[in-house]
């Protein structure tokens, strides 16, 4: 059943009443307030927060026992939201002062039975898991950290279950804050739980273990082992398990598919996470707007570019409306819509609102997080791609030289950053190099940008095969550079018919990168006199081109998953068969 859409509109008396009591409100009536119920607290609470009264809000959020009772108030969290990011915008530290006193309280208790303790590592799921719904990622792990701490005390059957559940949401905010290492070890230590679990008889269900390694190998781009663990986790879905875990579970596996271009798998399961999460939480809630950004992910890897952009900014309005703007998630989706609209116009040349939401990105996450966080990588590359389209459509030649020198530092900032995390021998390394060399040819640097390319196209070979799209793309802005810049006219048309070859074969004769090769093909026959060959393919161009016009229907993507034709266990056991019968005929 949906969520009710959460609106602060009490009826009038009690509204009324409410605005009375917050007029009145002071140091004696302080205790008052905390006597009532939850959901009338928050409401007072609220109330403080719409008069803009945000240091008597901040008094009250950052007192441990004041919070943890209002988060009872599980209808109000979207507002919730609303009051924290406010207060954390205002400059209040709550979520560090909440993370600090829990930290606290749990290294008093550690002597004290193991009620005591199972009530506060209840308290701490709580308050870690609101923290890691708001993005504050590093505040939630302290809180995460304490819970083990108390898990850890106790050699006994109850707190193996709580350790491995807090060793799954450990797992995830340090996933949300790039902590892949740490993750690592976390993944590591919950198996070990689990296995003692085993040796007693008892079996802790792995979806939510398993889908958060599967984002953790995603990540760090170890596409196949990513793909091998969310099968995995898709094994483990069973009736009863929370529909946040398969809702996650199906997105994961529905991003290791597009990676691994298994695109009508793919489609099934991030489709029916959509529809999942929408029909369970409400189309104004945070996990819906998850799911959405994963399909935008998967209609961008399809070439369903246009239909990628709106739901990219369907997702953010969704955030912004619930996080308010310098916020983690916000950020992260101003970041997809910023490369999404970019690649949306990249053959019009207009790409201000591109920027725009490249520009904001990098400012929320500056603006959070140390200038190093990897976070930054992604959105750098993003704003140093359009800086060098609007460079090249610059007729001011001081202007251009700026915008290509400011690219130019932004490419090589996330290339840092990306060895730094991953090394050398990494997808996302490798992404680096080709932006870079893209960039060289730009900046007229011919020698470099060949370096630049053939770098990225070994380590792409070597990681993904001689025929993924990654590898394509490489080598079709090699043959770009051999074809406009270095007259290597034979290199170049044997590595555009590469490219062809392998987007047809991935996406089919109606792909858009299609165009850029034909382009450049017209071109390098032209220049070498083989007209026949030109005459051919404009004929090709002009086919792709009626192609493309019936390419997608004008169905609008979000009302293509308000319904689903299966359940959650058809979906499942579709794709668990679907494996069974791919892994027979290999």
């Amino acid at each position: 059943m949906a969520a009710v859409e959460l609106e602060w509109v009490p009826e009038t008396l009690y509204n009324t009443a409410i605005s009375a009591v917050v007029d009145s409100y002071g140091r004696a009536r302080r205790r008052d307030i905390r006597s009532l119920p939850e959901n009338i607290q928050f409401d007072v609470y609220y109330k403080l927060y719409q008069q803009g009264r945000l240091c008597q809000l901040g008094s009250e959020f950052c007192e441990l026992e004041v919070f943890a009772k209002v988060l009872r108030a599980l209808d109000k969290r979207h507002l919730l939201h609303h009051c924290f990011q406010a207060l954390m915008d205002h400059g209040v530290k709550v979520a560090s002062v909440l993370a600090y006193s829990f930290s606290r309280r749990c290294s008093y208790i550690a002597e004290s039975d193991s009620a005591v303790k199972e009530k506060a590592i209840q308290i701490g799921f709580v308050l870690g898991g609101f923290l890691s719904d708001a993005g504050w990622y590093s505040d939630a792990e302290k809180v995460f950290l304490s819970c083990l701490q108390l898990c850890t005390l106790h050699d006994e059957i109850l707190h193996w279950f709580r350790a491995v559940e807090c060793c799954v949401r450990l797992l995830h905010v340090r996933n949300g804050n790039c902590k892949y290492h740490l993750g690592e070890e976390t993944f590591k230590l919950a198996q070990s739980y689990m296995d003692k679990l085993a040796k007693h008889g008892q079996q802790a269900n792995k979806a939510a273990l398993y889908g958060e390694l599967c984002a953790l190998l995603f990540a760090k781009s170890h596409y196949d082992e990513a793909y091998k663990w969310c099968i995995e986790a898709m094994k483990e879905i069973t009736v009863g398990l929370p529909v946040k875990v398969v809702v996650d579970v199906l997105r994961q596996a529905s991003k290791a598919c597009v990676v691994k271009r298994e695109f009508k798998k793919a489609e099934q399961l991030i489709k029916h996470a959509v529809y999942l999460a929408r029909e369970h939480f409400g189309a104004k809630h945070p996990k819906y707007s998850d799911t959405l950004l994963d399909y935008g992910f998967y209609l961008l890897n399809v070439d369903n570019i246009c239909q990628s952009v709106a739901i990219y900014q369907t997702a953010l309005d969704i955030r912004q409306s619930v996080f308010g703007g310098k916020n983690i998630h916000v950020a992260t989706a101003h970041e997809d819509l910023a490369y999404s609209s970019y690649v949306h116009q990249y053959s019009s040349g207009k790409f201000d609102n591109a920027l725009f939401h490249a520009e904001r990105a990098i400012g929320i996450i500056t603006h959070i997080l140390p200038e190093d966080h990897l976070l930054l990588a992604s959105s750098k590359r993003v704003k140093a791609l359009i800086l060098e389209e609007i460079a090249i459509d610059c007729h001011n030649k001081e202007t251009e030289q700026r915008l290509l020198q400011e690219a130019h530092d932004l490419h090589l900032s996330s290339l840092q950053l990306a060895k730094k995390a991953f090394g050398e021998f990494n997808v996302q390394t490798a992404k680096h190099y080709g932006n870079l060399g893209r960039l060289y040819q730009s900046m007229r640097k011919f020698k470099e940008a060949e370096e630049m390319h053939i770098k990225a196209i070994q380590i792409k070979e070597q990681l993904l095969g001689q025929e993924d799209y990654e590898v394509a793309l490489s080598v079709g802005h090699l043959a770009s550079l051999y074809n406009y810049d270095m007259n290597q006219y034979e290199n170049a048309e044997k590595l555009y018919l590469r490219s062809i070859a392998i987007g047809k074969k991935l996406f089919g004769e109606g792909y858009s990168g299609l165009e850029y090769d034909y382009r450049g093909l017209i071109k390098l026959y032209n220049s070498i006199g083989n007209y026949e060959k030109v005459f051919e393919y404009h004929n090709i161009l002009a086919n792709w081109n009626r192609l493309r016009d019936r390419q997608f229907s004008v169905t609008d993507a979000l009302e293509d998953v308000s319904t689903s034709p299966q359940s959650t266990e058809e979906v499942v056991q579709s794709f668990l068969m679907s494996q069974n019968i791919d892994g027979q005929s290999s």
